[in-house]
């Protein structure tokens, strides 16, 4: 990442925590920067198929913003798969399985087949992209328009 990207993101941070206590009641208390969470992508593969994805996603999402944890880290991984209720030792065998690491690439290469290239990217009814992070009302008044769009065609 270019340095001066990098500063950009860093002197935004303090505006981002205001922003998530002010309009959405939550304190932030962010991880470490730059880290690769595609470990983290490759666990989570695993807890979906386990019937513990939204379980586990949530789990992580709390760790790295609001509990400062390195979520590159395995051994953090391995306690929040704990914390979820998926057994260890099958979670910490998935995490180097080929089939989870296929389905992280893929959903990856989907991803820049949509033309994402921000995070977070939301993409509406499979055509309409939103790229970067939007306060509340703006999320809501485009998913109105959508809804207005389609419900018209």
């Amino acid at each position: 990442m270019p340095p001066e990207l990098r500063a950009r993101i860093e002197a935004s941070r303090p505006q981002l925590i205001k922003r998530a206590r002010d309009e959405y009641g939550v304190d932030l208390h962010i991880g470490p920067f730059g880290i690769n969470s595609r470990l983290a992508l490759v666990a989570h593969k695993y807890a979906e198929a386990q019937g513990k994805g939204e379980a586990f996603h949530k789990a992580v999402m709390q760790a790295y913003w609001q509990q400062a944890k390195s979520i590159d880290d395995k051994a953090v991984l391995l306690d929040i798969a704990a914390q979820v209720g998926l057994p260890i030792d099958q979670f910490e065998e998935a995490l180097s399985n080929p089939v989870f690491e296929d389905e992280v690439t893929a959903d990856i290469d989907q991803a820049y087949e949509y033309g994402i290239n921000a995070v977070p990217s939301m993409v509406f009814n499979n055509k309409y992209l939103l790229s970067g992070a939007l306060p509340y009302s703006q999320l809501k008044q485009v998913v109105e328009q959508i809804q207005q769009k389609e419900g018209a065609a």
